[in-house]
């Protein structure tokens, strides 16, 4: 009978947690699903950047890929205040560079 108290008072808390996450999220002015993308995002940031950093010379099919991946990870950050990913200021300005070389040189293919 203990242990069911101990499991229930656990739940309790575990939910209380996560409905005070929500808030303060919703107090910053974030929704949660933003806030998941941005999270996602960051990973997806890391993966980028090591990407621009190892590879000068880009097929076309990998330059697709680096853009359309790069332009949901530019959407996820536009979404978040930017005191959440001062951290990242240098990685994302690396891809965004990457980029931004891609894109001109395709238009100068055209």
């Amino acid at each position: 009978m203990e242990l069911l108290y101990i499991i229930c008072i656990l739940i309790f808390l575990i939910i209380s947690l996560i409905i005070l996450a929500v808030f303060q999220l919703k107090l910053a002015g974030l929704n949660v699903e933003d806030f998941w993308k941005f999270i996602e995002a960051n990973q997806m940031l890391d993966k980028l950047y090591e990407f621009s950093i190892k590879y000068n010379n880009l097929s076309t099919q990998e330059q697709l890929i680096f853009l359309m991946e790069a332009e949901k990870v530019f959407s996820a950050f536009d979404k978040v205040p930017d005191i959440l990913w001062e951290e990242e200021y240098q990685k994302y300005m690396k891809v965004l560079d990457k980029y931004k070389d891609i894109k001109i040189y395709r238009w100068n293919q055209c």
